[in-house]
């Protein structure tokens, strides 16, 4: 085959499943049901264009096309989002998974007359929700963003949760000798040091994306994708979880403040789409329906199992403790959707040539099969039904594209606000943003909010921030503020200085005076608080700790309330136009301020 004919029919394949996945959104059956449905019709047992039974092929597809999906799965969530819903997540992702397990496993081996290990083997394999199944439903749904973000850390978390307890199994398989003990080791060193090489490779890539200035918007997704490899590869190599290390690697990147965000974003969530495209298409192409004759009815028995027995048990089990309603259980439970992930898991013991592996394969992927057809096709009606949905999309979408705004010199930062943020209560206008940033927009409850200065900041927020590219560093550090303080006005003075007794200064700005726009001190006296911010210049009005207010600019202003509203009424006759938009502005601020009053 020539080299065209091989990217002809990439091609077509690919445009295939675009088609498929169009189809499956109209009849709402799971897109991946389609994906592989192609992969069976061109294949051996299909029209047999496509002969293909290269296990070894798809397990290495797989992996590669899992790591991408996780890293854009752990991307979008970014950790404020996923820190909220942290111990019901991994609750699901390592005990539910092991309870799933057993469960299934101990009836899969009464059906199929496997011995214990074998069974749990089985079961193993497909205890585990798919990432990309999850992430694929999520996008089209409205559940409470708690129960979508729980679910999506599940799903990022369980995989190597479910890949070690497979490894595990096999080992027993091959070697009697290894028992419990040694399992939990494999286990414990797995999680750690997938762990720490996540931690390690976010944390130099989140700096080198911050300290960098890429030519073009281009190279940043190509830094990303480096990392991805990076952080897979070491972990693999270390004898780690590189699935659990390319997952943290998403999360720190997608909470940190780093440059062109929006365009790795939507890069990542175009290659996750192609992976999860190529992966089924391949999985689709190894599996021979002939093959699956002889375990539909065990399959689907065991398939009823899982979905109603193992899974709901799982689910009440570790998130009871955690304040989730019977309604909102249900919901977790019916959406432990399956999909590539048991299916790659399932190449495992063919590729180590453990007995009975091609039956554990077409078990696994009818029990996938069925049980994301009837999870897939049922579940957004059934949380409809059971009142947990909103009006909301559960994964929030960016509002622009950014390609045009980074082109100009700008970024967009959208900054989730979690309950307990020090921000929480604050006025737009003491967020402490420098001039050349400014909140665009405030999404509150899914409606847009523009914002005044005097617009508070609530719990659930999402503040999409429009900054200079060289004030990046200074939002890292604001951000950082504006989750755990300090931010906000110092306390007034109890008393305010009498006009009268007010020493009243007018006087040219100077270098020595620092920046106009965020002093830090003027005329002796430390600022306490900013009330406006010109945009056009540098210039603020402030208050400082003696009561007095200043006016910053070309012209420092400083003296009690009568005092500076006169100057500003005086000076308001000989100013231009720009000038005189901006005092009339400080002259309302002056007029109307108020202490701030603490908050409970």
């Amino acid at each position: 085959m020539h080299d065209g004919q091989r990217i002809l029919i990439v091609g077509a394949l690919l445009s295939a499943g675009l088609l498929a996945s169009l189809v499956a959104s109209r009849v709402r059956v799971p897109g991946l049901v389609f994906f592989l449905g192609v992969g069976m019709a061109v294949g051996s047992d299909g029209f047999g264009w496509i002969d293909f039974n290269d296990y070894a092929t798809a397990r290495t597809v797989g992996i590669v096309a899992l790591t991408l999906i996780l890293f854009e799965g752990g991307m979008a969530a970014g950790l404020p989002e996923i820190r909220p819903v942290l111990g019901p997540s991994l609750a699901l992702a390592i005990a539910g998974t092991v309870i799933t397990a057993v469960v299934t496993g101990l009836v899969a081996a009464w059906l199929f007359d496997f011995s214990t290990t074998e069974g749990l083997l089985v079961g193993a394999i497909v205890a585990g929700t798919d990432g990309a199944a999850i992430f694929a439903l999520l996008r089209g749904s409205t559940l409470r963003r708690r129960l979508a973000r729980t679910l999506e850390g599940e799903s990022g978390l369980n995989d190597p949760v479910a890949i070690l307890l497979v490894l595990g199994f096999i080992h027993h398989l091959q070697n009697p000798d290894y028992g419990f003990l040694s399992f939990l080791g494999l286990f414990a060193q797995q999680l750690a040091i997938g762990a720490v090489v996540g931690v390690a490779v976010g944390y130099v890539f989140t700096f080198a994306l911050r300290e960098a200035r890429l030519a073009t918007a281009g190279l940043y997704p190509v830094a990303t994708l480096a990392s991805v490899a990076l952080a897979y590869g070491v972990a693999d190599v270390a004898h780690g979880s590189g699935f659990l290390a390319v997952y943290l690697v998403g999360l720190m990147l997608g909470t940190a403040t780093i440059p062109a965000k929006q365009t790795i974003a939507a890069f990542h969530e175009g290659m996750a789409w192609v992976a999860q495209l190529s992966m089924f298409l391949v999985l689709g192409l190894l599996l021979f329906p002939s093959n699956l004759g002889g375990v539909w009815f065990e399959g689907t028995v065991l398939a009823l199992v899982l979905v109603f027995v193992a899974r709901p048990v799982a689910t009440v089990l570790c998130t009871t403790p955690f304040g989730f309603s019977p309604r909102e259980q249900v919901v977790l439970g019916w959406a432990g959707l399956r999909g590539a992930v048991p299916v790659v898991l399932a190449t495992f013991p063919v590729l180590d040539h453990i007995p009975r592996s091609l039956e554990f394969f077409n078990i696994v992927f009818f029990v996938v099969l069925l049980s994301t057809i009837l999870q897939g096709t049922t579940f957004e009606p059934l949380a409809k039904r059971l009142g947990v949905t909103t009006d909301d999309p559960a994964l929030p979408r960016p509002l622009a594209e950014s390609g045009t705004i980074r082109r100009l010199g700008a970024e967009v930062l959208e900054f989730p606000v979690a309950p307990d943020d020090a921000i929480v209560g604050l006025a737009v206008r003491d967020l402490g943003l420098p001039r050349e940033a400014t909140i665009n927009v405030i999404v509150r409850e899914g409606q847009a909010i523009p914002p005044r200065g005097s617009t508070r900041v609530e719990a659930g927020d999402r503040l999409h921030v429009l900054y200079r590219e060289e004030t990046s560093r200074q939002l890292v550090s604001l951000t950082s503020s504006w989750r755990t303080g300090p931010i906000g006005p110092r306390p007034r003075p109890k008393r305010a200085v009498r006009s009268a007794t007010s020493i009243f200064s007018a006087r040219p700005w100077t270098e020595a005076d620092g920046d106009a726009t965020r002093p830090s001190a003027v005329a002796g006296q430390e600022v306490i608080d900013l009330l406006r911010l010109r945009r056009d210049e540098p210039g603020s009005l402030v208050v400082l700790a003696d009561g007095r207010y200043a006016l910053c600019g070309q012209i420092v202003v400083v003296g009690a309330r009568r005092q500076v509203t006169g100057w500003i009424e005086r000076r308001m006759r000989v100013a231009d136009e720009a000038e005189r938009a901006w005092l009339r502005t400080a002259l309302g601020a002056v007029a109307t301020d108020q202490p701030p009053q603490p908050r409970a």
